[in-house]
């Protein structure tokens, strides 16, 4: 009969979600989004070591990053691997919008999220830094949702809701309404059970 030196230890789970720092950005912000990813969404997050500033994804005409180049880059990954999910203190536009506060892969493996304007009031004065963590809390579940298949929800209190400017974001709390967080329920559990479900690279989905 084996004795317990003979068991192994369990082994822990790897990350499902990596938190990616990309360029400066504050490691207590980056800490917060990997929490709350933890917390709320019950993924078992992993914060890396932060990358260089993405330069080559500014785009001078626009003074922004683009964020779709920034999605393909992050979610160039062995298949199957983590979902990944980039902050980034520049501002990001796309194509056919002048910013997102983040964009996502719908069902994909990547998505990013930008600080810029999360550090101001309407006014354009400073906000209050838990104001700032809390709306980066709200971005950051927001586009991992979509990474998990969740569409933007017409219930005005979901976190699933479009945020088109700092009043719609902050007068959202931190909570899914109900029909979103079943739909979680069961992307985790697909999610657990095969992980190669992801495509490896589909194109940019809803901010």
């Amino acid at each position: 009969m084996a004795s317990s030196r003979d068991i192994p230890p369990p082994v822990r789970p790897g990350p499902e979600v990596e938190v990616i720092p990309l360029g400066r950005v504050s490691a207590t912000a980056v800490a917060v989004a990997a929490a709350h990813l933890q917390a709320l969404l019950g993924l078992n997050a992993l914060v890396l070591p932060p990358r260089p500033d993405p330069a080559h994804c500014h785009s001078p005409t626009r003074g922004q990053y683009d964020a779709g180049l920034i999605l393909r880059e992050l979610s160039d990954q062995p298949n199957p691997g983590p979902l990944r999910l980039g902050i980034i203190g520049h501002d990001l536009c796309l194509s056919f919008l002048t910013f997102v506060f983040g964009e996502a892969q719908l069902g994909g493996r990547a998505a990013v999220v930008s600080l810029h304007r999360l550090w101001k009031l309407e006014d354009g004065s400073p906000a209050p830094r838990a104001q700032v963590l809390e709306r980066l809390a709200k971005v950051s579940l927001h586009e991992t949702a979509h990474l998990l298949g969740l569409a933007h929800c017409r219930d005005g209190g979901c976190l699933m809701r479009f945020s088109g400017g700092l009043a719609d974001l902050d007068r959202l709390g931190l909570q899914f309404c109900p029909a979103c967080q079943r739909q979680l329920t069961l992307a985790r559990q697909r999610l657990r059970a095969d992980p190669d479900r992801v495509p490896a690279a589909p194109g940019p989905g809803p901010a």
